[in-house]
């Protein structure tokens, strides 16, 4: 195990018994048996570990999801498949998603809060996708409310069975929350929330992606895979993404490669979404 991996790993561990505050960096590398000078050639402090800990969860979360509202997915299970892959992330990543509720608005200096404001924002993106692609014209007044409502289900649906270890049946509990969703989207007709009120707080939402953001994350990755066919599809991306030379169907076969592997799926979500807001190239197709 790479001995970054193994750091996040063991730190998860203390952090969920005993929160982010209560764990120090002493009791961190005594719980990974290596020195703090190991700790910090892998980190430059606890927070950033921190926030290595909220990108891993979060990547995993929104590029699963991303993939899911952009991809060929029949829209009479499309909803259903949304509330499940969100709802069963956080109920196989329970330790974290509880630390994350708990201490979120506590404990967390602002770069950390500043780190879970653009993943959020980045959530907004993905349910408007979804709604739009939904229900089209019916939400157009209401879509921004129905997406706070959407998050609403989820945090709080979530806290059930994160906080009161209630028995969980997840196929029940998300078709509640799709019929729920679908009689707001045709029901509701007052709105609250403005596209303008909602880009405030949510600036992320229009950020473009660049190939100067995507590469560096390539060539880190492409360093410490080892010989596997995710690394040779990163490295033909790479090659892709400076030449355009490869055909749209072995580009998405490439990004399929990479899109299951846990700590590349964030990179196929950035290319995905690059090509989509350039308009233009293979992904952009899909």
């Amino acid at each position: 195990m790479v001995k970054k991996q193994l750091i996040m790993e063991k730190a998860l561990e203390l952090f969920a018994r005993q929160g982010f505050e209560a764990t120090s960096v002493q009791q961190i590398t005594e719980h990974c048996g290596i020195s703090k000078g190991a700790f910090y050639l892998s980190f430059k402090s606890k927070d950033e570990l921190i926030i290595a800990l909220i990108d891993h969860f979060m990547m995993q979360v929104i590029a699963d999801i991303d993939h899911i509202v952009r991809g060929d997915i029949k829209n009479e299970i499309l909803l259903y498949k949304f509330y499940y892959t969100i709802l069963q992330s956080f109920h196989n990543h329970s330790d974290f998603a509880k630390l994350l509720m708990k201490e979120q608005s506590q404990t967390l200096n602002d770069e950390l809060m500043q780190k879970l404001h653009y993943y959020n924002s980045l959530l907004d993106k993905t349910i408007l996708l979804l709604l739009e692609r939904l229900y089209g014209k019916t939400v157009l007044k209401t879509k921004y409310d129905l997406m706070y409502c959407v998050k609403g289900f989820m945090s709080m649906y979530s806290h059930l069975f994160l906080f009161f270890n209630l028995p969980l049946d997840l196929d029940q509990l998300v078709r509640s929350l799709v019929e729920k969703t679908n009689i707001l989207a045709e029901q509701a007709s007052n709105s609250f929330l403005s596209k303008e009120l909602v880009q405030i707080t949510s600036q992320a939402m229009n950020e473009k992606i660049s190939i100067e953001q995507i590469l560096p994350m390539i060539d880190q990755k492409i360093s410490e895979l080892e010989e596997s066919i995710e690394k040779e599809s990163l490295i033909l991306l790479r090659q892709h993404l400076i030449e355009p030379s490869l055909s749209p169907a072995i580009v998405k076969g490439l990004q399929e490669n990479i899109r299951n592997h846990p700590h590349c799926k964030w990179i196929a979500y950035l290319i995905r979404r690059y090509y989509g807001d350039i308009g233009s190239g293979p992904m952009s197709q899909q």
